[in-house]
């Protein structure tokens, strides 16, 4: 595993037209901690997430501690290939995992009779854990999680958080929920709101 600094973002500000998302937005996510984002809808963890991966440029502002890092997420939407089946999905963004690896994480996820299942066949819970899957099986550094647990049942949630806690183990990642049971559950060692 390789050694991350703390991710330090100074005075971050982003604009959509008139509308103000990110004013002047500071924040340290420590390195090897799970930090969780609450805010309001439209308060703009979404964009914060978007700017923390480069998908986006601030207008103010600067993000540091970020480069040459691999940087993994799981979306609000799931982002799989249909076509692809579960495990074909899970493998895509790492070659190097075993099938063997693969299964054991299905299984850890409640989905151990999917692994060989279009995507298109799953239902939206089935979908939503093969996204989480996919990105804690990807060779990471830092994670970013937006909303993972949306639309899980209470016990194939309460499976899902043991799985994803267990992988966080003393790694950087940043949790956006509305939900602060989720955020103890994995451990989050600081809570942080936007104004």
């Amino acid at each position: 595993m390789r050694t991350v600094p703390d991710i330090v973002i100074r005075g971050l500000c982003k604009r959509y037209g008139e509308k103000a998302v990110l004013r002047n937005f500071d924040a340290v996510l420590p390195q090897g901690a799970l930090t969780c984002l609450m805010a309001p809808s439209g308060a703009g963890k979404t964009t914060l997430l978007r700017l923390l991966l480069g998908l986006e440029k601030p207008d103010g502002g600067e993000i540091a501690g970020l480069d040459g890092l691999r940087l993994a997420a799981v979306f609000q939407e799931d982002r799989l290939i249909e076509s692809l089946s579960a495990q074909d999905n899970v493998r895509l963004v790492n070659l190097r995992v075993s099938k063997d690896a693969v299964r054991a994480a299905f299984a850890a996820v409640r989905l151990a009779d999917c692994a060989g299942q279009p995507v298109c066949e799953l239902s939206g819970g089935m979908r939503r854990r093969v996204a989480i899957v996919r990105a804690l099986l990807a060779e990471w550094d830092v994670l970013f999680l937006d909303e993972p647990f949306k639309g899980l049942d209470g016990e194939t949630k309460a499976a899902v958080l043991d799985f994803v806690r267990r992988s966080l183990r003393g790694r950087t990642a940043l949790l956006v929920t509305h939900d602060r049971a989720e955020a103890e559950a994995l451990g989050a060692a600081q809570f942080l709101a936007l104004p």
